[in-house]
């Protein structure tokens, strides 16, 4: 009789440990959610990196409840975006999640083949009962980096400005847009040059983008290219770092602060255009355990509520600087600026 027990208690403890999140107490996961990405995966240090951090962030506060999370799933190029999102579609993921506007027409297409399925797409618009989408105001947030890279570049006597897009895109034009006209804002006479990686995945290209326009004059460069920013920050680290050269970037999506840090605790990181895709990710995942997921909608962040903005610390930012910076914030929520998108 003691064996048997013994082994009962084994076989409980086995199961306890395999079920939703290796824990020794058996938790149900009743709201398992799945993230595919593009071929930057989910250490990009930027956009899908967010997402999933706001994932993780779900999971590790409702664990308890059957939060948990699937094994993201990474796209090695775009044509796998339809066969990765039926991968993870009917089975047992309650809401699968792709981060970017690349996703659009594969999630349109898969969406319709699993009715049942929940979807999330973030950074563009999708119609669909079974699909919630969340879009972001980042060109509010941009006319502020555009602000404090114009206030920066008139404090040190520098006239010329950069912007690094990953794909032309209306999303990425938005981004564009609102920096030119917050750092027009602040000096209509202020050069800026504006170049396209053309992905953003090649973090080499971008990188020889940012090393010409470094070259020729551009003391801040805002950089919205996904993981292909990585190689702008890269340039500014080896000009600053092993030059001595004095140049700044402004990341995006997440606080790329630590991403910049060189020589100790400096880093290139002037600010980060903060777009908030973990609070999206956590919002939505958090509606499949509340039972209150809605689709055929748009979740609208903005400068107004927090899903855009400067992050709340910025080290590199005195006073004077991050004073206009929220001056011209209280004038876009107070609906004094309309910023264009395109």
């Amino acid at each position: 009789m003691k064996k048997l027990l013994g082994v009962a208690a084994a076989l409980a403890l086995v199961l306890g440990v395999s079920a939703c999140g290796g824990t020794s107490e058996a938790v149900d996961c009743t709201a398992k959610i799945a993230i595919v990405t593009d071929k930057t995966g989910v250490n990009d240090k930027s956009f899908n990196q967010g997402a999933y951090e706001g994932l993780k962030k779900f999971e590790a506060e409702f664990k308890d409840q059957g939060a948990c999370l699937a094994e993201p799933l990474q796209s090695g190029a775009a044509a796998e975006y339809v066969s990765n999102l039926t991968t993870l579609s009917g089975k047992d993921n309650q809401l699968v999640l792709a981060a970017g506007f690349t996703f659009a027409e594969p999630m349109d297409e898969v969406q319709k083949n699993f009715p049942d399925q929940k979807f999330l797409i973030i950074d563009t618009e999708l119609k669909g009962e079974n699909v919630v989408s969340a879009d972001f105001a980042a060109n509010e947030g941009s006319f502020l980096a555009g602000v404090a890279a114009a206030e920066k570049a008139k404090a040190e006597g520098k006239d010329k400005v950069g912007f690094v897009g990953g794909m032309k895109s209306p999303v990425i034009t938005g981004f564009e847009v609102g920096y030119v006209e917050g750092v027009k804002a602040v000096d209509k006479n202020m050069k800026i040059d504006v170049k396209y990686v053309g992905s953003f995945d090649d973090a080499t290209k971008a990188k020889t983008i940012a090393n010409q326009m470094y070259s020729d004059g551009a003391y801040v460069v805002f950089v919205a290219a996904g993981g292909a920013g990585n190689g702008v920050i890269n340039s500014a680290k080896e000009l600053v770092g092993d030059q001595g050269k004095d140049v700044w970037v402004i990341g995006v999506d997440r606080d790329q602060y630590e991403d910049g840090i060189y020589d100790g605790d400096k880093s290139v990181i002037l600010t980060s255009m903060v777009k908030r895709a973990d609070v999206a990710a956590y919002d939505v995942a958090k509606s499949i355990l509340d039972g209150t997921f809605k689709g055929n909608q748009t979740l609208k962040y903005d400068l107004k509520d927090g899903g855009v903005g400067l992050p709340d610390e910025n080290p590199n930012l005195n006073e004077d600087i991050m004073k206009v910076v929220n001056e011209y914030k209280d004038k876009i929520i107070n609906g004094e600026i309309t910023v264009p998108s395109e």
